[in-house]
C-alpha cells in the first residue's frame, strides 16, 4: 500500500504521505547524527531547544515546556535530560525565584557537541528532502517544507 492508495480517503492519503516523509527524514538524520556525533535525533533536538534559552523573561523552560518542544512526554523528556546530564552535556539547577522549579542548561561540552552536529543535521536534512523531492508522492510535501518560513 502506498500513500496514494485509492482505497484511502484524501485526508488519510495526505496524512500517510506526511508520516512517510517524516519517518524517512528522521531516519536519515538519525543515522547521520549517530555515526558522526553519537547523538540521537531526540538528543540533538533537546540540545538545540535548550541552547536557545536566555536569561530574560521567560527565557528558561520548565520540564513540561521542554517535553512539548521536543514532542515527548514529560517523563520521557526527563529520562532524556538525565541521559544527557550523565554524559556531561546538560546540567540541572534550581530556579532562583521558585525553589520548586528545576531548569536545565547546556554545558560547555554540550554546546561544543551541538555546534559540531549542526552541519551534520543540516546536511542530512538537505539530503533527505532532496531524496523525497524525487518521489512523486512526497515531492509536494518536500516543497512545502522548503517553503516554510517559521521565523518568530
Amino acid at each position: 500500500m502506498t500513500a496514494t492508495d485509492p482505497a484511502m480517503t484524501a485526508l488519510a492519503q495526505g496524512w500517510s504521505a506526511l508520516s512517510l516523509l517524516h519517518d524517512r527524514i528522521e531516519s536519515h538524520i538519525e543515522r547521520a547524527l549517530q555515526a558522526g556525533h553519537g547523538l540521537s535525533v531526540r538528543e540533538y533536538s533537546l540540545l538545540e531547544v535548550l541552547s536557545r534559552q536566555h536569561d530574560g523573561e521567560g527565557g528558561h523552560l520548565q520540564m513540561h515546556q521542554v517535553a512539548h518542544a521536543v514532542a515527548l512526554s514529560k517523563s520521557a523528556a526527563t529520562r532524556l535530560v538525565t541521559r544527557l546530564e550523565d554524559r556531561g552535556l546538560l546540567q540541572r539547577y534550581l530556579c532562583p525565584t521558585d525553589r520548586r522549579g528545576i531548569y536545565t542548561d547546556v554545558t560547555g561540552a554540550g554546546a561544543k557537541l551541538l555546534a559540531e552536529a549542526r552541519p551534520t543535521n543540516e546536511r542530512a536534512l538537505r539530503e533527505a528532502l532532496d531524496q523525497a523531492a524525487e518521489d512523486p508522492e512526497l515531492a509536494p510535501l518536500a516543497r512545502a517544507v522548503e517553503e516554510l518560513n517559521l521565523v518568530s
